[in-house]
């Protein structure tokens, strides 16, 4: 692909997340000439924007602090550092109040102090855009990137299409930090919020390593017309079985396992029978107005009315595995590659187990710090070596191949090989062995022509993403023998001593694996 508009810069951003524009703001902070480029528009892109996000708002308490810390630890099946989660706690406590310096409205409790631990998305994400370009950062919407630049120094810059031109453009940049998401394998077509783990394939085409891989199994509750998982909400909810055997009723943590349990046997409905009042209905529908469009557009009132719910693949989204992260400043194993948000592994603090927005919507926001920090640091040394630049992407770019790839064909097929509660939440050897040969048979699929026009070829790359993401998920998953974290064999249902290490991903049209011990 021939680049039209080149531009030069010392960091380059892919992602108009959380992390994303957090790895912008913060690498010009640090002096760095910063170019962000984003599939929406920053400030309306991703899973956070829609919404309302928790946050693991700690106050600087020794104690409490070393409690959250060892509940981590025990949840994530012992993989995680207690280092990095300290620094998660200390880094959000110190960014939620810069937050707030910069103009959002937290609530305030009755003596005054902001209440720290909650943003809502829209008015977050709409503050992060106008800091963002406030820093002088460079702002290119609607622009997908489609692959890395590098050569034998590393990573250099990337390219992609401007979607609403079709110009094809590039950015040359000493450093690079992917945040470009995770892989929900929900992939509806063209739109800000397609999740299809490009930034996965982008970086390991560049050589980089993955981790965490067999940790992206996590699944969320929805109405079963709707992809809103809020699954917060549900705690208000009495949840039935087809036979009307109650699920839950508000006492706890949603039985996840029950839910799905009963979901493969016939229908399970919820209703939020327990926001029994007008002031509890309304401050729902305020903290999370999102989840409310798809009964309030059916004409379904949801405190009243029984609807019928589904269990959501979210694959890398919610759970764990990404780029492997090698320092402190979020360096991946390939130089001057970053990588941040759903698009790094988030083993090091989360361990084995994810959860809902307070873990990720934090970690979004230290490793965008911390990234973009560590980007231009290293622009700031590496920015005068002369390079040799070529592109690295293939699957789904580019092919000898006179024929083109059928993207619907092979989106539905590795959708079977993902999303039923039966392959990637009910795990068996059998049937990932199924699975895996399945979605391997898929991979010379993508590696045809892309099809045509910038939605085609957009289109070619997502899917040759996704195809690539469910062999690393499921060859991770095979390779753990044991019952760790949020992955679950059935043949082996207990977790094994000996495997307390992380299994490290390298290669696509061979995928290899390795052991790396936990840090004591």
């Amino acid at each position: 692909m021939t680049a039209r508009n080149v531009r030069d810069a010392d960091v380059l951003v892919l992602g108009g997340g959380p992390a994303g524009a957090w790895a912008a703001w913060s690498a010009a902070s640090h002096g760095a000439r910063v170019v962000l480029a984003d599939k929406g528009y920053l400030g309306s892109s991703g899973a956070t924007a829609p919404g309302g996000s928790n946050l693991l708002y700690l106050p600087p308490d020794a104690e409490l602090r070393e409690r959250a810390v060892a509940k981590r630890m025990a949840g994530g099946g012992e993989l995680s550092e207690a280092r990095w989660i300290h620094r998660v706690l200390d880094g959000v406590y110190e960014s939620l109040a810069l937050v707030e310096r910069w103009g959002y409205p937290f609530v305030r409790d009755e003596h005054g102090e902001p209440l720290r631990n909650h943003l809502q998305g829209p008015e977050y994400m709409r503050l992060m855009r106008r800091v963002v370009r406030r820093a002088g950062v460079t702002v290119l919407d609607q622009s997908p990137a489609l692959e890395l630049l590098a050569d034998r120094h590393g990573v250099g810059g990337a390219r992609g299409l401007d979607r609403l031109t079709g110009a094809e453009w590039e950015v040359r940049a000493p450093a690079v930090v992917l945040a470009t998401g995770g892989c929900a394998f929900l992939s509806k077509g063209l739109g800000c919020n397609v999740l299809t783990g490009d930034g996965l394939l982008m970086a390991a085409e560049a050589g980089a390593e993955l981790s965490g891989m067999e940790f992206s199994n996590s699944y969320g509750t929805s109405a079963r017309y709707s992809t809103v998982t809020r699954n917060r909400l549900l705690s208000m909810a009495t949840i039935t079985a087809a036979d009307g055997t109650v699920l839950y009723a508000g006492d706890g943590a949603l039985p996840r396992d029950a839910i799905a349990r009963a979901l493969l046997d016939g229908p399970v409905h919820a209703v939020l029978d327990r926001a029994d009042t007008a002031e509890k209905r309304a401050l729902l529908r305020t903290s999370h107005a999102v989840f409310f469009l798809p009964y309030d557009r059916r004409g379904i009132d949801p405190f009243t009315q029984p609807f019928p719910i589904t269990m959501r693949f979210e694959g890398t989204v919610r759970g764990t595995g990404g780029i492997r992260l090698v320092g402190d400043g979020c360096e991946t194993s390939v130089p001057g590659l970053y990588a941040a948000g759903d698009a790094a592994s988030r083993e090091r603090s989360h361990g084995g187990q994810s959860g809902g927005g307070a873990y990720n919507a934090s970690w979004a926001i230290c490793s965008g710090r911390w990234s973009g920090a560590a980007a231009a640091r290293y622009a700031a040394t590496a920015g005068s070596r002369a390079r040799r630049l070529a592109p690295v992407g293939a699957a789904g770019l580019r092919s000898g191949s006179p024929d083109t790839i059928d993207t619907a064909s092979v989106v539905a097929a590795v959708q079977r090989e993902t999303l039923p509660l039966e392959v990637s939440h009910f795990r068996s050897v059998t049937r990932l062995r199924r699975a895996l040969a399945a979605v391997d048979d898929l991979w010379p699929a993508v590696l045809q022509r892309p099809a045509p026009g910038v939605r085609g070829r957009v289109r070619s790359r997502e899917t040759a993403a996704m195809v690539a993401t469910a062999r690393w998920m499921h060859t991770a998953s095979l390779a753990r023998t044991e019952t760790r974290g949020m992955h679950r064999l059935a043949e082996h249902p207990a977790p094994d001593p000996a495997q307390r290490h992380r299994l490290v991903l390298t290669g696509l049209d061979r995928v290899s694996v390795r052991t790396e011990e936990v840090p004591a």
